[in-house]
C-alpha cells in the first residue's frame, strides 16, 4: 500500500464526514502519558519482591486487576459485559451496527513472577486507542471491541472458549491459582455450564488487531520502532522415550552399553543440527530430560526428552519432524537402544491478513517508525482468533529480549509509539470494507 493510499483511506473523502471523521484526523495521537501511567497502575496490582508481578489467572490479584481495568473500559465509554467464558467485552457502537464488529485487545494475567509488559501493553493501549476516539469524537463505521481475554498464560483458555470451545479436559486443568479452570471461571464472573453462550462463529469478526511487546531481542538489537507480525507460528511437541538397558556401571565395559542418555545426549545435538540446516527462521527445541532409574552407578536404562518445532510453515515443520526421527532411529541403531516419539500438542500456524499487513506498515511509517517484517514465535490470543475472522498484530521492542520475567521492560515511547500505529491501522481498517 502506497502513502497516498494509506492517507486515502485515513482520512476520507468529504462524504466520510457522516462517520465522524475530520480532515484533522491524521494529527490524532494517543495520550501516551495516560496510557504509561495506566500501566505503571496495573504493575502494582500483584506486585512481587522481584519487580515484576505474579497475577495469576484465577487468583485474587487477577480479579483486581479486572477491576482495574473494567474501570478504566467504562471510563472510555464503552459498555462493559462479561461473557460465559469470563472474559471482558467492552463495546462502542459504531455508525453501521449491521456490520461485524472490529476488535482489539489482549490478556493481564501473568506468569509466576512474571513481567509488567506481556499482555498489559496490548490491553491497555486497545483502550487507550477508544478513549482517545472518545474524546475527539470520532464515530467509525464498525462497532469497536476491546476484549480482555482470561487466561492466556495457561493456554489461550479464554480467546479459545470465544473461538472453539473449551473441552473436559480443559476446564478440568489446575493452575497456579490452585483452582480448575471451571472453577476459575466462575471464580471470575463467567458461567461454565453455559459455555456456547460465549462461543462465536467464523467470520463474525471483521478483523482482530492485537498491540504486543515482541518479547524476544530482533526489533531492540537492530534498531526498529515497530514489528509488523506475518503471522504466528504453528507448535508441534513430542514426548520423546529413548529405551536402553540398565546394567551395573562399573562392571559393563564401555564397548558393551546400551546407554539410553547417551543416545538421548546425541538425539539433542541432532535436533539442532537438523534445525539449523534448513535455511529460514524455524527453531527446534529440546526442553526436559529424565534419566533413569537415575542412580551413579547405574547406566540409565530409559530417557524421557521433549521435541518441540515451531514454524509459520506447517510442512516445514512436518518435514523436520521426519528429518530428526529419521537421524533417532541411526542413533538407535548404533546405540542399541530405541526412539518412541509420541505427539501431545499441534497448534497450525495463523497468517496474518496480508491488507491488514500493509495497512499496519503504512500506519507506522506516516508514523516515521521504522519497521521490521516478522513473525511470532510465540502463542497469543491473535492465533485463537484467526478463527473468527482476518487479524494483525504490532509488535514492539523488549529491551534485551527478556519476557516472563521482572526484568521485562519496553520503553514507555515505544509504548506510545505502538499505541499510535494500533489507532491509526484501526481507523483505516475500519474502512477496508
Amino acid at each position: 500500500m502506497q502513502r497516498r493510499d494509506f492517507n486515502r483511506i485515513l482520512l476520507g473523502a468529504a462524504a466520510g464526514t457522516s462517520l465522524g471523521f475530520r480532515p484533522w484526523q491524521s494529527t490524532l495521537r494517543v495520550d501516551g502519558a495516560r496510557l504509561n501511567a495506566h500501566l505503571q497502575a496495573l504493575a502494582e496490582v500483584g506486585k512481587n519482591p522481584q519487580g515484576g508481578v505474579s497475577r495469576v489467572a484465577y487468583s485474587d490479584a487477577d480479579l483486581e486487576g479486572r477491576a482495574y481495568v473494567t474501570g478504566l473500559m467504562r471510563a472510555a465509554k464503552l459498555d462493559v459485559s462479561i461473557d460465559a467464558a469470563g472474559n471482558i467485552v467492552g463495546r462502542r457502537a459504531g455508525s453501521d451496527d449491521a456490520v461485524r464488529p472490529l476488535c482489539m485487545g489482549s490478556h493481564i494475567d501473568s506468569v509466576p513472577e512474571g513481567g509488567n509488559y506481556d499482555g498489559d501493553v496490548g490491553t491497555m493501549a486497545a483502550i487507550e486507542v477508544l478513549q482517545t476516539l472518545a474524546e475527539a469524537g470520532v464515530v467509525t463505521r464498525h462497532p469497536l471491541e476491546v476484549i480482555v481475554f482470561q487466561n492466556e498464560e495457561g493456554g489461550t483458555i479464554g480467546s479459545g472458549a470465544m473461538a472453539r470451545g473449551l473441552t473436559a479436559r480443559q476446564l478440568a486443568l489446575v493452575g497456579h491459582s490452585g483452582k480448575t479452570v471451571r472453577e476459575g471461571i466462575a471464580f471470575i464472573g463467567g458461567d461454565p455450564d453455559r459455555l456456547e453462550a460465549a462461543r462465536r462463529e467464523p467470520e463474525s469478526v471483521a478483523a482482530y488487531l492485537e498491540l504486543h511487546i515482541e518479547q524476544g531481542g530482533v526489533l531492540d538489537a537492530d534498531g526498529f520502532d515497530i514489528g509488523v507480525v506475518e503471522g504466528i507460528v504453528g507448535i508441534r511437541d513430542w514426548d520423546v522415550t529413548v529405551e536402553g538397558v540398565a546394567n551395573h556401571a562399573g562392571t559393563t565395559p564401555m564397548d558393551r552399553r546400551h546407554d539410553a542418555l547417551l543416545a538421548a545426549a546425541r538425539f539433542v545435538e541432532t535436533v539442532d543440527a537438523v534445525v539449523r540446516s534448513v535455511p529460514g527462521r524455524q527453531v527446534g527445541t529440546v526442553g526436559k530430560m529424565r534419566a533413569l532409574p537415575g542412580a551413579y552407578n547405574v547406566i540409565p536404562g530409559v530417557v524421557q526428552t521433549s521435541l518441540e518445532l515451531r514454524d509459520l510453515d506447517a510442512a516445514k515443520i512436518a518435514m523436520l519432524f521426519e528429518r530428526i526421527r529419521g537421524e533417532a532411529e541411526r542413533i538407535a541403531a548404533s546405540s542399541g537402544t530405541r526412539f518412541t516419539f509420541m505427539e501431545t500438542n499441534a497448534v497450525e500456524p495463523a497468517r496474518c491478513d496480508p491488507r491488514i499487513r500493509d495497512v499496519i506498515d503504512a500506519a507506522a511509517r506516516e508514523l516515521d517508525l521504522r519497521t521490521l517484517s516478522m513473525p511470532s514465535g510465540a502463542g497469543h490470543d491473535a492465533q485463537e482468533m484467526a478463527t473468527l475472522g482476518p487479524i494483525g498484530m504490532v509488535f514492539i521492542p523488549s529491551i534485551g529480549g527478556v519476557s516472563h520475567s521482572p526484568r521485562e521492560f519496553s520503553r514507555p515511547q515505544d509504548i506510545t509509539n505502538g499505541a499510535n500505529v494500533l489507532l491509526h491501522a484501526l481507523v483505516a481498517v475500519d474502512r477496508l470494507e
